[in-house]
């Protein structure tokens, strides 16, 4: 007899539940946010140039912070408030599913895969296979790199494979990760190093002898991930990023973060 009174209590208490409303996950960001006055990103914390923690001060700063913090003045006005959450690769799309985050702003390439999951945004940042040459190298694209040219790559990257392809000339030594790889760059082991011109560009940042010569040769755009169902949030994100373009307000950001380079610039 108390199995099955506590049995009908939980029965009677999901129910309950499920009539209250919907899930976290399931409420309409739109209108939500209006009501909060504020809009939650998933954001990367480690990555150069586009979202990074000042241990200094204990703020994420970056292009990608940047750009949601000013979508967000579009959408909620000059008092709505953007608030930060860092992801990782593996995280963000579980913590936009979730309803932990309204929108993901992280170095987050568009893919077929990917849109099967979530939607996205118009592209806010034009990523691709890249170099990094030393500023006096004499290399000024891909079409540059022949039989005594060696590339540097990371091991098992598609970064390896599109050298093959487009640069079948050349030498290629591969690395463990990005920093051997740099290094090796420095002490003249290679005479370019490739991979994604958004980590070339963080590295050039520091490093003013080396630059990214020529535009990018592969197609990696990044995009705004917003939930499933989130349609009227989701245009709000596009018209606000079209305003920016019209407005002037993307291109004031991309010149804070990216001042010697357009690789990356979404055209208007």
């Amino acid at each position: 007899m108390k199995k099955m009174l506590a049995f009908l209590a939980l029965s009677l208490s999901l129910f309950t539940l499920s009539a209250c409303g919907k899930s976290v996950a399931d409420q309409d960001i739109a209108e939500t946010s209006k009501e909060t006055q504020q809009i939650t990103w998933g954001v990367k914390y480690d990555t150069r140039l586009f979202g990074m923690m000042d241990v200094a001060n204990g703020e994420v700063k970056g292009f990608d912070i940047d750009i949601a913090r000013a979508i967000t003045e579009k959408i909620l006005g000059p008092e709505g408030s953007a608030v930060f959450v860092e992801v990782t690769s593996k995280t963000r799309i579980p913590l936009l599913k979730n309803g932990n985050i309204d929108a993901i702003i992280a170095t987050m390439t568009i893919t077929e895969e990917r849109l099967q999951q979530v939607n996205f945004s118009d592209v806010y940042f034009d990523a691709g296979q890249s170099l990094l040459v030393h500023k006096d190298s004499g290399i000024k694209g891909i079409e540059d790199l022949g039989p005594d040219s060696t590339v540097l790559a990371v091991k098992g990257s598609t970064s390896v494979d599109n050298i093959k392809k487009l640069a079948p000339e050349a030498k290629i030594l591969e690395w463990e990760n990005y920093a051997e790889c740099f290094t090796a760059l420095q002490s003249g082991q290679g005479d370019a190093m490739t991979t994604d011109n958004a980590i070339l560009l963080g590295m050039a940042s520091q490093n003013p002898d080396y630059v990214l010569a020529g535009k990018s040769f592969t197609k990696e755009p990044y995009g705004i991930a917003i939930n499933k169902g989130q349609d009227n949030f989701l245009k709000e994100v596009n018209d606000a990023l079209a305003e920016m373009h019209k407005d002037g307000t993307y291109d004031k950001i991309y010149d804070k973060w990216f001042p010697e380079s357009d690789d990356g610039r979404v055209a208007n």
